[in-house]
């Protein structure tokens, strides 16, 4: 009889903590120990129509970054949307997912570990009885937990947390720490949290790359015209900058910036000319107005790509900023760098000890 699978849950404290862009390092590190992984996430958030049917993004994205077969791909149970939210509000919808749970987790008997990841947060879900605690206890699940460093305020909602779950939180994992405050993590933070029965696996530190985003996202979260060098939309964007000053103060503000998208007035032709000459992936107009004929030729031949919206300043840097919150690591430039900060800071074998798993136990 082959022995049933393992199950672990990446959970996290609030949304965009890091949650998918650990698993997809911690997936390519448990397939190097030798682990063969199924992967899935119950509750889906980011959907897409494919051939007639919804598909969860993340788990198409994260699946082909492995090569896993489709019998090593965990179905979604539910899209998290207004509609389905509308339906279970209003009593259309009576499924038991518990129940669905059950039945389509744990009659998996294939590989050594089912990886999954969990709701955006502690209470996600608890419409539909999938929250993280309630997957965890339906499937007999370990979590690790994933939260995003804001302040050492972040440290409440791990122990708040640890006592929602007890047990089945077997390990955590900070993300996004400044290298300023890794030694107060290290000397302080860290054996407190162990002293609670919290194992702390990984400190991820902060990554302008991961923090960054694409020419082309921005193209498609502001619904922006592309005046020049669409073939440059794969270019990341570090940093955002709003030339709204003189000329001289903005060359002076440009210059201390690196990878930065800069949104400026389309009758701002000094700034725009300013923002060409310095480490500009992209230049966002605002108003309408298109650039001079020069300016277009000079970000021609930089390969710098040139956006115009139909919104003001204001909104655009709104959105913008918006967008920075929620990172998506779709990129093969950013999977490639969390995987190296994944095998850098994460204590692989001591999760391997905790989940009573090794190397071993994928070899025939």
């Amino acid at each position: 009889m082959p022995k049933s699978p393992k199950y672990l849950l990446i959970g996290s404290t609030e949304a965009y903590s890091g949650k998918s862009a650990t698993v997809l390092g911690l997936s390519h590190l448990l397939q190097q120990q030798g682990l063969d992984i199924t992967y899935g996430k119950p509750l889906g958030t980011c959907l897409s129509e494919s051939s007639g049917s919804a598909v969860e993004e993340d788990v198409q994205f994260i699946a082909a970054s492995l090569n896993l077969p489709e019998n090593r791909i965990a179905p979604t149970l539910l899209a998290l949307n207004e509609v389905t939210m509308q339906k279970r509000l209003c009593g259309e919808d009576t499924t038991d997912y518990r129940q669905s749970l059950a039945q389509k987790y744990l009659q998996m008997s294939v590989g050594n570990l089912v990886l999954l990841e969990g709701p955006g947060n502690l209470e996600e879900g608890s419409l539909y009885n999938l929250s993280l605690s309630q997957v965890a206890e339906v499937i007999d699940a370990a979590v690790l937990l994933v939260t995003r460093y804001q302040s050492l305020l972040s440290i409440e909602a791990v122990l708040s947390a640890k006592q929602r779950l007890g047990k089945r939180l077997i390990g955590f994992v900070l993300n996004d720490v400044p290298a300023e405050q890794t030694q107060i993590f290290d000397t302080t933070i860290r054996p407190f949290l162990e002293q609670q029965g919290i194992p702390v696996l990984g400190i991820l530190p902060r990554n302008d790359l991961l923090r960054s985003v694409s020419v082309r996202e921005l193209v498609h979260q502001l619904n922006a015209e592309v005046l020049c060098r669409s073939d440059r939309l794969d270019l990341m964007v570090e940093s955002l900058a709003i030339g709204a000053m003189n000329v001289n103060a903005a060359v002076k503000y440009f210059r201390k910036r690196r990878n930065m998208a800069v949104v400026t007035g389309g009758d701002r032709v000094e700034i725009q000319q300013a923002a060409l000459e310095t480490s500009t992936q992209c230049l966002i107009l605002t108003g309408q107005l298109p650039p001079p004929s020069f300016i277009l030729n000079r970000a021609e031949e930089l390969e710098i790509p040139i956006l115009s919206v139909d919104l003001d300043t204001l909104t655009t840097v709104e959105i913008v900023d918006k967008t920075f919150g929620q990172v998506r690591v779709h990129e093969p430039i950013k999977v490639h760098c969390i995987r190296n900060l994944m095998a850098e800071h994460f204590d692989i074998k001591r999760l391997l000890n905790l989940l009573d798993l090794s190397p071993a136990a994928a070899l025939p």
